[in-house]
């Protein structure tokens, strides 16, 4: 006998691979990952931004071409699946590092990502998202040690818009899709 738990934690798993998704598409500039996240129909409210997901992501491409590089670190995933409905809260930190008047700064947002997925044709995605926030800072960036020599030569800095390592990598290891 199956228990029927284990379709309900693959449903689960689906949905936090979703969040991940979304996030790594969003600090890549990956325009193709993040609406794979959401349904054709679906919508976002990032409060700055409000309306369709399909209009979200060349809005959200746009704002990111403006900062040097973002980082959004995912944590406790909570998903409850009813059927063919769930619903998650996503706790996040995202790092932005923004320029203003010529000096870096770091812009530090904290919060919860409020997903409503449904499985269609046994598939699930994201048809409306919420950011809430519940804290941001900003600050002087505070890496230019990292950014000279001897560092800047032996650290490997993360890269955008699809020749990041992970992706050169992944290309190389499992071979284009």
């Amino acid at each position: 006998m199956t228990d029927p738990r284990a379709a309900q934690w693959l449903d689960k798993l689906d949905c936090q691979e979703l969040v991940m998704k979304l996030a790594r598409g969003i600090d890549r500039c990956d325009a193709e990952l993040i609406s794979s996240a959401f349904w054709p129909d679906a919508t976002d409210d990032h409060g700055i931004f409000e309306g369709a997901a399909k209009d979200f992501v060349p809005w959200v491409l746009a704002v990111l071409k403006g900062m040097e590089r973002t980082s959004h670190q995912i944590c406790n995933v909570l998903v409850d699946v009813r059927g063919e409905r769930a619903f998650g809260e996503s706790y996040f930190v995202a790092y932005h590092r923004i320029v203003e008047g010529g000096a870096e700064r770091d812009m530090i947002a904290a919060g919860r990502y409020l997903d409503r997925f449904e499985k269609r044709g046994g598939e699930w995605r994201i048809v409306h998202r919420q950011a809430v926030y519940d804290y941001t800072t900003q600050q002087p960036a505070s890496d230019a040690d990292w950014r000279k020599p001897p560092m800047l030569d032996l650290l490997e800095r993360g890269r955008r818009f699809g020749d990041d390592r992970s992706s050169l990598d992944r290309r190389a290891w499992l071979g284009s899709d």
